[in-house]
């Protein structure tokens, strides 16, 4: 599980820094879903799932909104 968590993200960040951003969307869902599967499951804590999908949603939000 720790495995798919870390592809997933490092799918999505290359994803976002390509400006793929239909792609790094559905990216970021399903890593927002294996990160709460993960915590759901406790192989990792909740306060790391939460850190890990702010990081990526922050990423995310600071490549493809309009500033």
């Amino acid at each position: 599980m720790k495995s798919s968590v870390r592809t997933s993200a490092k799918k999505y960040v290359a994803s976002v820094h390509a400006n793929e951003s239909d792609n790094a969307e559905n990216l970021l869902r399903n890593l927002v879903k294996e990160l709460d599967t993960a915590a759901r499951k406790g192989i990792i804590s909740r306060n790391a799932a939460a850190r890990k999908k702010s990081r990526m949603q922050k990423l995310y939000n600071a490549t493809f909104t309009v500033k």
